[in-house]
C-alpha cells in the first residue's frame, strides 16, 4: 500500500507540471490587484494535481478493500462536487448563493454516507440529537471548505497546512492504535506533497479554488470519520485545524461586525498582514508548520492520552493563536 502513496504523490508532482504548462499556454493567470498577496502573474488552478489523483488512488484503496464503502462514496461525491465548483468559478464566476448551495449539497452527501454526526461531549454535555447534530455537521463541513479557501492567501500556506494536519492525524491514530485509519490522510499528504514543490515560495503555479475547496471538505470528512472512531480523535483533528479555523473565523467576525461582505476578496487575515510585515510569504507558510509540530499536535496527544474534554482541550489550544490573530490584525481595517 505504501507504494500506491508514493506513486501517487509521483503522479500529483509531475500533474502539476502539466497543469502549469496549460495554464500558460492558454493564460490561465492569477494576475495582482490591490486585494492580492502577490506581484507577479502566476498560472491557476494547480490543485486539480492532487484532487484527481487522490480520487484516482482512493477508487484503488476502495476496490483493495482499505477505505469501507460508504466513505469512499462520501469522499468521492463530496469531494467531486466542490471540486467541480471550484473549477467552474476559477473559469468564469459561480454567484455566491449558488456555490453556498452547491457547499451545502455536497456536506449532506459526506454527511449521509458517514452516517451523520457521532454523538459529542461538549464541556460535559452529550450532544447527541440526531437532527442538531446534522445541522451542526453541515455547516460545520461547508465552514471548513470555505475558510480554507480564504486562507489560500500566499505561497504555500494551504498545502503545508494540510501536509501537517494529515500527518498529525496519522500520528494520533497511531499512538491510539487505530493503524487502519492512517491510510487516507497519508495518501491526501502525499498528493499535496507532490503539488506544494511547484507551490513552494516562491509559487510557480496556485492551487485554486478547486484545490483549496476540496482540501477543506475532505479534511472535514476525515475528521469526522475519526469522530466515529473516537470523539477524543475529532477533536484532536480540530486541535490540527486550529491555524487556520481561527485566523479565518476571527478574520470573518470582525469583518462581520464592521458590515462588510464576508465573500468580497480582501487581504485582512492575519497571515496576510505578517507576510506583508515580514516582506515575504516563506516565513509565514513555515511558522504555521511550526505551531502546527510544536504547539497544536502535543495538545492533541495530551487530550487523547490524558483523555481531557475535547472542548476544553481545544479552546486551551485555540487561545494562544486567537492571541496571534489579535497581534497581527487579523480582521482590521486595511
Amino acid at each position: 500500500m505504501i507504494w500506491l502513496i508514493i506513486a501517487a504523490g509521483l503522479v500529483s508532482l509531475a500533474m502539476t507540471a502539466g497543469l502549469r504548462r496549460y495554464a500558460l499556454s492558454r493564460s490561465l493567470l492569477d494576475i495582482p490587484n490591490a486585494r492580492s498577496s502577490h506581484t507577479l502573474p502566476t498560472p491557476r488552478g494547480g490543485g486539480l494535481a492532487f484532487v484527481i489523483t487522490f480520487l484516482g488512488a482512493l477508487l484503488a484503496l476502495g476496490w483493495s478493500g482499505v477505505v469501507p464503502a460508504p466513505m469512499l462514496v462520501g469522499l468521492l461525491g463530496a469531494g467531486g462536487l466542490v471540486a467541480l465548483i471550484g473549477f467552474m468559478d476559477d473559469h468564469g464566476h459561480i454567484a455566491a448563493r449558488w456555490r453556498l448551495l452547491g457547499h451545502f449539497v455536497a456536506a449532506a452527501w459526506g454527511l449521509y454516507w458517514l452516517g451523520g454526526m457521532p454523538a459529542l461531549s461538549l464541556f460535559g454535555v452529550q450532544l447527541d440529537i440526531a437532527w442538531l447534530s446534522a445541522i451542526l455537521g453541515a455547516f460545520y463541513l461547508v465552514w471548513l471548505l470555505n475558510l480554507y479557501n480564504f486562507m489560500d492567501g500566499i505561497d504555500g500556506i494551504a498545502s503545508i497546512e494540510a501536509i501537517s494536519v494529515c500527518l498529525g492525524g496519522c500520528l494520533l491514530y497511531w499512538i491510539t492504535g487505530n493503524t487502519q485509519a492512517i491510510w487516507l490522510p497519508l495518501l491526501l499528504a502525499a498528493t499535496v506533497a507532490g503539488f506544494l514543490v511547484w507551490n513552494f515560495p516562491p509559487a510557480k503555479i496556485f492551487m485554486g479554488d478547486a484545490g483549496s475547496g476540496f482540501l477543506g471538505i475532505v479534511l472535514g470528512l476525515l475528521a469526522l470519520q475519526a469522530a466515529w472512531i473516537n470523539p477524543l480523535l475529532f477533536w484532536g483533528w480540530l486541535i490540527l485545524l486550529g491555524v487556520f479555523v481561527v485566523d479565518a473565523t476571527f478574520t470573518l467576525g470582525r469583518r462581520l461586525l464592521r458590515g462588510e461582505k464576508i465573500y468580497e476578496a480582501h487581504r485582512s487575515h492575519a497571515y496576510q498582514y505578517a507576510s506583508r510585515q515580514y516582506g515575504s510569504h516563506l516565513p509565514v507558510s513555515l511558522a504555521v508548520a511550526a505551531i502546527n509540530l510544536a504547539w497544536l499536535l502535543p495538545v492533541a496527544i495530551a487530550v487523547l492520552l490524558l483523555k481531557l474534554d475535547g472542548a476544553l482541550g481545544t479552546l486551551v489550544a485555540y487561545v494562544p493563536l486567537t492571541l496571534l490573530a489579535i497581534n497581527y490584525r487579523a480582521g482590521k481595517c486595511e
